[in-house]
Parts: C-alpha cells; sequence; structure tokens
C-alpha cells in the first residue's frame, strides 16, 4: 500500500478509534459491561470493514482502474450486507447490548466517512500519472525540443 494510501486510512482509523473508545465509555456507563462490549463491537466492525473496503479499493484502483466507480459501488453494498449479516446472526444475543451496538456502529461509520473524506480532500494526489520518462516531468516542452532542428 502506498504511503499516501497508509495515511488516509490512518487518517480515517485514528478518529473512528476515539470515537469508538468514547462509545465504550458511555456504553460501560448507561448499560455496564454489555453496552462496553456492544460499543467495542461496533466500533471494531467498522473499523475492519471499512479498513478492508479501503485497502480493496485502492488495490482496484492501481490493476483495474475502469472498474473504480462499479466496484466502490460494489464494496459499499457488501459492507452493508456484511453488517446485515452480523445483526441478523446476533439478533438475539445476550452477549452485548443491541442499541449501544447499533449507536457505536452509527456514530463510528459517520465518523469514518468524514474523516475518510477530510484526509482524501487534503492529500496531494494526482490526477493524471506524470510522465516516468522525463525527469523534470514537462513532456510536452522536451518533445517540443527534441522535434526542433538544431
Amino acid at each position: 500500500m502506498p504511503s499516501n494510501d497508509v495515511r488516509i486510512l490512518i487518517q480515517s482509523a485514528v478518529p473512528t478509534a476515539v470515537v469508538g473508545a468514547v462509545a465504550v465509555a458511555v456504553g460501560a456507563a448507561v448499560e455496564g459491561g454489555q453496552g462496553a462490549i456492544g460499543a467495542v463491537i461496533g466500533a471494531l466492525l467498522v473499523i475492519l470493514l471499512m479498513g478492508a473496503g479501503l485497502y480493496v479499493l485502492q488495490w482496484i484502483a492501481k490493476s483495474v482502474p475502469h472498474l473504480f466507480q462499479a466496484m466502490g459501488l460494489m464494496m459499499y453494498m457488501t459492507q452493508i450486507l456484511l453488517i446485515f449479516v452480523f445483526i441478523a446472526l446476533f439478533k438475539s444475543t445476550t452477549l452485548f447490548h443491541p442499541q449501544v451496538f447499533a449507536l457505536s456502529l452509527l456514530v463510528s461509520t459517520l465518523t469514518w466517512v468524514a474523516a475518510q473524506a477530510r484526509a482524501t480532500m487534503k492529500a496531494k494526489t494526482f490526477y493524471v500519472d506524470p510522465d516516468p520518462a522525463t525527469p523534470t516531468g514537462n513532456a510536452a516542452e522536451e518533445k517540443e525540443t527534441s522535434e526542433r532542428p538544431s
């Protein structure tokens, strides 16, 4: 993973983890141990799914860029489906408090999306790859000077 992608991942995961820690504290204060476990599971689920999605999308952007937009939509649908599957599997569990889990999941997701949007906007990512054959990066100028007779 290139350093720019790692930077975006870190700038998204750290605020989400901080919000998850606050959710754990609130969940523990309101609902006790089950609330804390629900908040931990909700925040970890968001960090794992969104982090894996970001990694896969960056890999797709490098290997098959023409499928990037379609795969981005597919990735978000897959993440939502996985969250629904998780909720369906644990809908009647007594391991954690479901309302604290749901609120932690929601707040962590909103935090991740906002942090990723901010990190992506602040990243100085090229829209077009510069020509690697030229050392100065100005391919048009070098082509023009090479075509002129001396």
